[in-house]
């Protein structure tokens, strides 16, 4: 259990690079185009390491995905389309740092859709996480404290966190597969389709350098980190592997602080004093 919950906190440091740096590569590309060579990068990244792995002779001790798995996989492709788009679009409308902690929102949706539809338990410690998360979510979606609007980003960030709660459990069925075949059916499946969705929709394709770049953010930030994660899936449940996953967002509002030089709001440390709360339960919920 000890090697899982080091696997989640690995795939939660690794996925923290996305908001900020992918806020950075934003200015140049649209968002649509970017959600797809971000799972692009992840797929081929993970393709190259399978046949690494494949040439080193180690590759045949993990379970094939089957017939039976075909709707949780079509499932987990569809919502890792639509959560990068709604996340990059997010990105665009609202700061990284805001982006990077509504993230969390992604434990609430992952833990409330385990209960729902797969039964998992949920103690009255997670519950009073969830509460704090959502508390947190709400403050940090409030564009000005004086007239409590909505901010437009912070809702699609939160829309990406409910798609990919969902993907999350959909992933949970399939992770007593290989894990590398997943992302690397991830990668090219989600990768493929918002890419054919930006064209549909009249985005210009970026420039080869910024290809690149986002290549290679793919493959660590979701490639690598989805690898791990579903690993941690295996032994933990869709539930606490995204509880261990908690730590991602502070690691990307600290980096985003850095990058961006921005000073949030007091409404920002408010959230984040909360968040912070919520996190803590839902570590002390697993440490029990």
């Amino acid at each position: 259990m000890k090697k899982a919950a080091l696997f989640a906190i690995l795939a939660a440091a690794l996925y923290a690079l996305n908001s900020p740096l992918s806020k950075l590569l934003l200015v140049h590309v649209p968002p649509t185009m970017m959600a797809g060579f971000l799972y692009l990068g992840a797929g081929a990244g993970m393709a190259g390491m399978g046949l690494i792995r494949k040439q080193s002779g180690h590759g045949g001790q993990e379970a094939r995905l089957t017939r039976k798995d075909l709707p949780y996989t079509l499932g987990m492709v569809i919502l890792d389309i639509a959560a990068p788009i709604f996340l990059m679009i997010g990105l665009c409308r609202t700061t990284a740092a805001n982006a990077s902690l509504l993230n969390n929102f992604e434990i609430v949706a992952t833990s409330l859709i385990a209960m729902l539809l797969f039964k998992e338990k949920i103690s009255r410690r997670l519950w009073i996480a969830i509460g704090l998360i959502t508390l947190s979510s709400i403050l940090l979606s409030v564009e000005d404290a004086g007239s409590f609007q909505f901010s437009f980003g912070s809702l699609f960030v939160l829309l990406a966190c409910v798609c990919w709660g969902l993907e999350n459990n959909c992933t949970r069925c399939l992770s007593r597969s290989d894990p590398l075949e997943i992302v690397v059916i991830k990668g090219f499946g989600s990768g493929i389709g918002s890419l054919l969705i930006g064209l549909a929709v009249g985005e210009r394709f970026p420039l080869f350098r910024d290809i690149l770049k986002i290549l290679l953010l793919g493959f660590v930030a979701y490639g690598l980190s989805i690898y791990f994660y579903v690993y941690a899936q295996r032994f933990l449940g869709a539930a606490k592997t995204s509880a261990y996953y908690a730590v991602a967002p502070f690691i990307g509002v600290f980096l985003s602080l850095i990058i961006f030089r921005e000073i949030p709001g007091v409404l920002f440390f408010i959230a984040l004093a909360v968040m912070i709360a919520g996190t803590w339960m839902v570590n002390r919920d697993q440490a029990d």
